[in-house]
């Protein structure tokens, strides 16, 4: 079967795995707090319980030794993400979206790792490196499609329960969709080999970075949708903020695709990623429509193509232990995402706002950035995702 037909499959279980598993969330918040299902701190917390359960799944996804478990994993947490997403329908209150929220955490957090893992040797293998880096503009087109699928709900005056429900049956279209043309794990694939030292020393480092950058970009990707709403009153035009967000994150993965090859233009790409989302931030500080919407600017098109660049720059450092950097990464990228709704709860519960939180996410963005400023190793390979040699720095 074609490489491209596979990679497509791909880009398409991100697209429902992240983009209505992982972040339908966002633009359901303003209706939860409208229908009186949660309050703001509440839904910081659910929140981060969705981003606990993403730690979780994470973890456990850096264990999937065999080519059996990874599929497992890639086709348990398809079908979580569906089938919780539909239960979402009978949802009603603080607990019950808490604990859904917490299972699409760990669903979505199996489906991107295990993509991760089959979908990158796979477009190596095939010579066709940078459709294998699109790949990771999957979820930027399902946020884009969840985006699309509120606004046109808010105009027809439609629940969260309808929505909840729409939002499963796209997703459930979507995976019956893929299910025979996704890409078989195999052996060389899902195998953990350890890294040398040097190695070590800059995933840790590039570990602490994905974690501040979680904190960073998670408040606003979690509370746009309910700050436009507050800014706009609940008119339909706030529910635009969030489809643009998606569509920036999907162009923004293709640009950065398109960069010119280097043996250090990932780390520069990274850092600029990170300082250009902590402008969106510290803009959505404004309050002003004009500040939402160079949020969704600075922050958006930067988003997965920052996730696009940290699992390369991965892959630079230590080529023999891609699946379990790439698992132990985004254990702490969850881990920062984690903190920020729960900042986020504090910030509202004593400041009756997110001000504060945001000052907190923006900052974490610089220093994120200033962490890739100083020299550290990486392995003399190719890279695994856009063909460029890397150096030893």
């Amino acid at each position: 079967m074609s490489p491209f037909v596979r990679l497509s499959a791909c880009f398409i279980a991100l697209m429902m795995a992240m983009g209505i598993g992982r972040f339908a969330l966002t633009p359901q918040l303003p209706h939860l707090l409208s229908e009186g299902q949660i309050d703001l701190t509440a839904a910081g917390l659910i929140a981060a319980a969705n981003y606990l359960g993403y730690f979780i799944g994470a973890l456990d996804a850096m264990f999937a030794r065999r080519p059996a478990q990874v599929k497992r994993r890639l086709l348990g947490g398809l079908w979580l993400c569906v089938l919780l997403t539909l239960a979402s329908f009978c949802a009603n209150g603080f607990w019950a979206h808490l604990l859904l929220r917490f299972g699409t955490g760990v669903a979505s957090a199996w489906v991107l790792v295990m993509i991760t893992t089959v979908s990158q040797p796979l477009a190596v293998a095939a010579n066709r490196p940078r459709l294998g880096a699109l790949v990771f503009a999957g979820p930027g087109l399902g946020i884009f499609l969840t985006g699309l699928l509120a606004l046109g709900a808010n105009l027809l005056q439609q629940s969260s329960a309808v929505l909840w429900l729409i939002y499963a049956a796209v997703g459930l279209l979507m995976l019956m969709l893929i299910l025979p043309f996704l890409p078989q794990p195999s052996p060389s694939a899902s195998a953990t080999q350890p890294a040398n030292g040097s190695s070590n020393a800059g995933i840790a480092r590039l570990g602490w970075t994905y974690a501040l950058y979680g904190l960073g970009y998670i408040i606003p990707a979690t509370f746009l949708s309910q700050m436009a709403s507050a800014r706009f009153h609940g008119l339909w035009q706030a529910d635009l903020f969030w489809p643009c967000f998606g569509l920036a994150a999907a162009l923004g993965v293709v640009l950065v695709s398109l960069r010119r090859p280097g043996p250090d233009s990932s780390r520069r790409w990274l850092i600029a990623t990170l300082w250009l989302q902590a402008a969106g931030v510290f803009a959505c500080l404004l309050g002003s429509g004009f500040g939402l919407a160079l949020g969704v600017l600075l922050c958006g098109t930067p988003f997965l193509a920052c996730m696009q660049l940290v699992m390369q720059r991965s892959r630079e450092l230590a080529p023999a232990a891609t699946q379990r950097n790439a698992g132990l990464l985004t254990a702490c990228f969850a881990l920062g995402q984690l903190s920020g709704p729960l900042l986020a709860a504090v910030s509202s519960h004593f400041s009756g706002g997110l001000q504060p939180a945001l000052l907190v996410a923006g900052s974490g963005l610089i220093l994120a950035g200033g962490l890739l400023l100083g020299p550290f190793s990486a392995a003399p390979a190719v890279c695994a995702n856009a063909g460029e040699p890397t150096v030893q720095r």
